[in-house]
């Protein structure tokens, strides 16, 4: 069955379709249903002759804020929800884990090797896995005002999301404090590393992603495809070998953490207090100031 909670739009006349999550009540957050469904859409587009380029985009103003965690390990299925059914959850085997994370993570491969040009039109918050698809796209259009980080490291562990991606793109030093410490940042502040394609206003940003797509989708659509595979290969013997290993398997072992008693367990605070209350109790934990 398809998700309404993912639109797709194409126009074979400029070549460029437009993929955009629709789901602003939540920010843009996508559970495993809504990820699925934008893998299929892109594996659509990418046999479609007639498109050059996808554009990706988020409703209400808001890319994405990566994957919900309002169900946080319920995407490992039925060890997380109990042995029979119950409310108390059952901790996810390791084997599970793995089996889980690596199927996840091949929507992130396939999205970084994807065959076709990807525009983000990214505006108000990029976080989680929406901060790893606004890395990934070829060309990223970022409002100066837009949120990007992986907050959720706080949560799951420091070591989360595709390091390879965050080493390469965003460097060693950057990539610690944001794993390290779950900051989220203003991409103003980013505009002078050159992360991004283009950071300008937010009311720009609509406009000029679409000038980026048409300007791209005016090259050969073979020249495009034997590109990006040739981008690829670079990338790979450069920055992402090992990657699509590494990926699924330090997630899956980096977020299977015991926590001490004096330890912010969002997982068990949420069980407790609610998904609401966990995050304001985890905003207060995690809240240092400054001397």
């Amino acid at each position: 069955m398809s998700d309404s909670r993912v639109l797709i739009e194409r126009d074979e006349s400029t070549g460029i379709a437009r993929l955009t999550l629709d789901n602003p009540t939540r920010r843009n957050a996508y559970d495993p249903k809504m990820r699925e469904q934008l893998g299929a859409y892109l594996d659509e587009l990418a046999a479609d002759d007639d498109i050059k380029v996808v554009l990706l985009r988020g409703e209400g103003g808001v890319f994405s804020t990566g994957a919900d965690m309002a169900n946080a390990y319920s995407w490992y299925g039925r060890d997380a929800a109990g042995p029979d059914g119950g409310s108390r959850p059952k901790r996810p085997s390791q084997r599970r884990r793995l089996s889980v994370d690596r199927k996840t993570f091949d929507f992130y491969h396939n999205f970084l090797g994807y065959p076709k040009v990807i525009v983000a039109e990214v505006r108000g918050f990029a976080l989680g896995g929406g901060f790893e698809m606004a890395l990934m796209a070829d060309i990223s259009v970022v409002a100066r005002d837009t949120v990007v980080g992986m907050p959720a490291t706080r949560f799951l562990g420091p070591a989360l999301g595709s390091l390879h991606v965050f080493f390469y793109r965003l460097g060693p030093t950057l990539t610690r404090r944001l794993l390290l410490t779950g900051d989220t940042i203003a991409a103003e502040k980013l505009e002078h590393l050159s992360i991004f394609t283009e950071v300008t206003d937010d009311a720009a940003v609509e406009a000029r992603a679409d000038w980026w797509a048409r300007k791209v989708a005016r090259m050969p659509a073979d020249g495009i495809v034997i590109a990006k595979e040739a981008f690829r290969l670079v990338e790979q013997l450069q920055g992402y070998q090992g990657e699509e290993v590494a990926s699924y398997l330090f997630h899956a072992f980096g977020t299977n953490l015991q926590f001490e008693d004096d330890e912010f367990n969002f997982v068990k605070t949420r069980a407790e207090h609610g998904a609401k209350q966990a995050f304001e109790l985890s905003k207060a934990h995690f809240e240092v100031p400054e001397s």
